[in-house]
């Protein structure tokens, strides 16, 4: 049911410590701590005295993430309660991070689209921005009608939880809002619309 061909759609490409970077800033949430422990080998001791690590444990509580990170022995290892948290101090670190700090960004699509916009906001260009998928395949999805963002979606059509419109989610992404596009699939025959599809598990 989904649009194919839709350019807007994300290309998370990976996360890799950058060696010329003069500092390290991965933010990581749930299965995404997975993103730097697998590259444990790669980072040495200089990489690891200029990095800081923000991580939040959604999604993969009692997994053993928030110890794992620690013993890497970067400069801060810090876990966050929330996400929003999470993002309240990326983005004081941001506001004075200095020229040569490199942000990394590992985690579900939602985190990913939330951090990323946090980092925009800053200034920062997205392209520079290495970032990984790791964890749930579920969407944050914007209703097109109302504006209200619904986190965590997992099917198609679903009904949204701000003004209850039954909404097809396309694979248009918007930067901007770090959300899909969902657009209400019975407009012109209200009530007729297709059974819901698990497609973002």
């Amino acid at each position: 049911m989904l649009v194919e061909g839709i350019k807007s759609r994300p290309v998370y490409h990976g996360i890799a410590a950058d060696p010329r970077a003069r500092r390290h800033i991965f933010v990581l949430e749930g299965e995404g701590a997975r993103a730097l422990l697998e590259q444990e080998p790669s980072l040495t001791p200089a990489i690891l005295a200029s990095t800081e690590i923000l991580y939040v444990a959604r999604g993969s509580a009692g997994e053993g993430h928030v110890e794992a990170l620690s013993a890497l022995g970067a400069d801060v290892a810090w876990t966050a309660p929330t996400v929003e948290t999470l993002l309240f101090r990326l983005k004081a670190m941001l506001a004075v991070a200095h020229m040569g700090t490199r942000l990394y960004i590992s985690g579900t699509e939602g985190f990913i689209g939330k951090a990323m916009q946090v980092a925009l906001d800053q200034g920062m260009d997205y392209s520079t921005i290495p970032t990984e998928h790791r964890g749930s395949l579920a969407r944050r999805v914007q209703c097109v009608h109302c504006k209200g963002v619904t986190e965590d979606v997992a099917t198609t059509p679903f009904t949204c939880s701000h003004c209850g419109l039954s909404l097809l989610v396309r694979d248009h992404y918007s930067r901007r809002l770090g959300a899909f596009q969902g657009v209400c699939i019975d407009a012109e025959e209200p009530g007729v619309r297709p059974e819901p599809e698990a497609l973002f598990l």
